[in-house]
């Protein structure tokens, strides 16, 4: 019987509002990064670290609301146990 071989997700790197680069127009740039699933507890995205409310609510959201999230995300890294680059 053939074995099957996984890959090891790669780590993810540390997402930053201080790294990120917005978009022409924004003031905030979004955290998202092009990997759009959600965790198995359906809680978090994989790539983004926003839940589906932060994600629903970010292009109507006011640029404070927008830090707001972005400090979420930073923190739900950290207690993930990522740290800064």
């Amino acid at each position: 019987m053939p074995k099957t071989v996984t890959q090891a997700e790669p780590p993810r790197p540390f997402l930053s509002l201080a790294t990120a680069v917005p978009k022409p127009g924004q003031a905030v740039p979004s955290p998202c990064v092009g990997v759009c699933r959600m965790t198995e507890a359906g809680d978090l995205c994989q790539g983004c670290w926003r839940t589906r409310e932060e994600l629903r609510a970010w292009k109507a959201s006011d640029d404070l609301s927008k830090l707001a999230v972005w400090r979420l995300v930073e923190q739900r890294q950290r207690e993930a146990g990522l740290q800064p680059v």
